[in-house]
């Protein structure tokens, strides 16, 4: 077993309330494209970035080319959990995993059965009327076309995530820092930690064990107690829980 290996497994044993900060990295191994990395594909099919289409404003401005990247790009069928998805649920049930904190709307870390899951941006398996706030399962979004409508007041159902140029949920944030700041171990996964806010939460963390798992170097290696540098679901997959 690598060395970097032995040393995530004797802290994972040693701690008892770790809390894992993760990105798009954490779902590519179940299929989902981190749209950040693409080539391009967009490029074909859009005449905007994914950054713009996924604003505020665009979705304002330009609901029927929001809706058709949304239901394209971002509303993925048939994912499942892999194994870093899994090992989290795995320790969280053995008591030593406290919190996912989670830049991901996938909703695969519950899938997997974590309980305790702070989605920084939302999920788009929750959607909700703008007019009357009645709520819709993901099913919904996929059954119609165009902009879709509320059945019962005709107001736009929007996916419930956090667009760019939109503030994140208080109460999600004050739970993340809570979490972080009370952990013995910070493992954060699969991001390069450019997103803000989401990526300044790990400043709230002042323990000793603080780990990066990243297919790629990031600019806050330099910060971690223990980088590893490859893809996650391959890591977490030669951790034992006891």
């Amino acid at each position: 077993m690598d060395q970097n290996i032995k040393t995530l497994q004797q802290w994972i044993d040693e701690s008892s309330s770790i809390v894992f900060f993760g990105g798009a990295g954490v779902s590519t191994e179940s299929g989902i494209p981190d749209f950040r990395s693409v080539d391009g594909l967009y490029n074909q099919s859009y005449a905007y970035p994914p950054e713009t289409i996924l604003s505020h404003s665009f979705f304002l401005q330009n609901p029927e080319e929001f809706y058709r990247f949304y239901r394209e790009k971002m509303l993925i069928q048939g994912a499942k959990p892999n194994a870093a998805h899994l090992k989290l649920a795995e320790l969280e049930r053995a008591g030593k995993l406290k919190a996912v904190v989670t830049q991901n709307i996938d909703g695969l870390h519950q899938a997997a059965g974590s309980k305790v899951v702070y989605e920084l941006h939302g999920s788009t398996l929750r959607n909700y009327c703008m007019n009357c706030k009645k709520k819709y399962p993901i099913d919904f979004l996929l059954e119609t076309t165009g902009v879709p409508r509320c059945p019962a007041c005709g107001g736009i159902v929007r996916p419930d995530v956090v667009l760019y140029e939109e503030g994140l949920d208080g109460d999600v944030i004050s739970g993340a820092v809570h979490a972080i700041q009370k952990a013995d171990m910070l493992i954060i996964g699969g991001t390069s930690l450019v997103v803000y806010p989401a990526a300044g939460l790990i400043n709230y963390y002042g323990g000793r064990k603080l780990v990066l798992i990243n297919k790629s170097v990031t600019g806050m290696d330099s910060r971690a107690d223990l980088a590893i540098h490859a893809p996650i679901g391959e890591v977490f997959s030669q951790i034992t829980v006891g």
